[in-house]
Formats: C-alpha cells, structure tokens, sequence
C-alpha cells in the first residue's frame, strides 16, 4: 500500500441539524485551518439526533464548495450509487472538477462511492432497496461505466479522478476496492487493517491490478483527539484521516488537536 505519501486529514462537515450558511462557513474555516480535504455525506434525512432535522443534499451542495474554495479538495463521504445513473455522475464529477480547477487548472474533486445502506433514504425518495448483494453489484457495473464516460467527455476531466471505495466485506466490496479505487475508506480497526489489506493484495493479483499505490484511509475518534489511536492507525498503514463533525455549531477543537497531529507526522 502506498506508504510515501504525506499524511492528510479529511473534515466530514455532516449536512444535519444546520442551515446552510453554517455549512458554507464552516467549509471556509476548514480551508483557512490548513485541511486538506472537506467531504460531506450522500443521504437525505439525518444520521444522528432528531431524525426530521434539518438536513441538505449532497451532490448540490459540492458544487458551492468548488466554487467557493481555492485549494481544498472535496468529495462525498460517499456518494451513493443507487440514486444517480453511472454516466450521470460521471458527468456530475467531471464538471465539478472543471469548476473547482480555477487558477491552477486542476481540479479538487474526489469521487468517493459506495454501494449505499440507509433504507430510509431509498423508500421515502422511491429508490428500491434490493439487498446489499444487489447494491454492489451495481456499483461493480457502474465503476467501468463511469470511467468510460469521463473517457468520452468533451472537454475531458482536468485530471485522473481519484476513486475512494467505501467498505470493508471481503468477498464483494474489497475485489471492487482492488479494481478501481485509488484510495479505500473503512473503519477497521488498525489490528485488523493487516488482514483486510492482504485480501485486497490478493484481490488485486486476481483481478490483474498492482494496488500497490492504494492510500488508507480511516476514521479518527471523535472528540478529544485520541492521538494513540491515530498512531496505530498510522503505524497500520493510513495515510488519509477523516474526522467527522456535525451541525449545528460544527466545533472544530478536534480538527485543530488532528492537524497539529499531522504536521508532526509530515515533519
């Protein structure tokens, strides 16, 4: 797995229980700290607390932050591929990384997926749920559909997207994460990270692909940072942290605590 690339830290800004110009400050501050990437979530009704609280949509709302920002790079933490066709997030992703490629003409943009979960979110928005079998499949299907669209745009994506691949199960999502992520998201613990990235290695002799240059990333601990924890995460083979953080005031102590934490790794 890729072991050379510096440490970065990852601000999941939860779209709940705020309005909209909180989140739209809170990106701002994110970039001003220094963060390296601000993510939000692809659901529509809240995660946590009140369950009718405020909440906005994702893809929507990425398009704000490219705009509004000019060096942080940005993604969904992750998108959900049961609600979008595959050439229609291609689209999607290519055009948000041409309008977050001002002045340095790179775009920002991250394209994290995954195969979706929340049921809430498919009965009440009428997607049909099928079973997480069903689900990754499609995403298996949707990946080299969306990778021929961005082949076939015109004007073409300013760089290679970088996929991010959500999950941790072995027998379907990890061969996926093997074929075509650039950077695999989970929430193993590092004990466990050892195991998981050895059935990825073999994943990948299988399916003809060095991963190699795969980068990890894991969630940090909410809270006071845990900078143990982030330690044997980082001796386990991280490189990119992600922390969330949720409305309504959005603190970000721990963010601060974290970055102080990454700079020490960085030197």
């Amino acid at each position: 797995m890729r072991l050379d690339t510096p440490v970065r830290l990852g601000i999941q800004v939860q779209p709940q229980h705020a309005e909209y110009s909180a989140i739209r400050d809170t990106v701002l501050r994110l970039e001003e700290l220094g963060v390296d990437i601000a993510f939000n979530w692809d659901h529509f009704f809240p995660l946590t607390g009140d369950p009718e609280g405020l909440h906005f949509e994702a893809w929507t709302m990425l398009g704000a932050w490219a705009e509004q920002t000019e060096r942080i790079e940005f993604g969904t933490l992750v998108n959900c591929n049961s609600y979008r066709g595959a050439d229609l997030q291609a689209d999607m992703a290519r055009t948000l990384d041409h309008i977050s490629a001002k002045g340095s003409g790179t775009g920002r943009f991250i394209f994290g997926t995954g195969a979706g979960w929340f049921e809430r979110d498919y009965d009440e928005y009428g997607y049909p749920f099928g079973t997480p079998g069903s689900r990754l499949r499609d995403l298996a299907d949707a990946l080299p559909r969306i990778r021929a669209r961005w082949a076939a745009l015109n004007p073409a994506p300013t760089r290679d997207i970088p996929i991010m691949i959500g999950g941790k199960g072995e027998q379907k999502t990890l061969r996926i994460v093997a074929e075509h992520a650039d950077i695999w998201h989970s929430f193993v613990a590092p004990g466990d990270l050892a195991h998981k990235l050895d059935v990825i290695a073999r994943w990948g002799d299988e399916v003809g692909r060095d991963v190699s240059d795969l980068v990890v990333s894991n969630e940090l601990t909410r809270g006071t940072p845990d900078l143990e924890h982030a330690d044997a995460l980082y001796d386990a083979g991280v490189r990119l942290f992600t922390l969330g953080i949720s409305g309504p005031d959005y603190d970000l102590d721990a963010v601060r605590g974290y970055l102080a934490w990454r700079d020490a790794k960085n030197g």
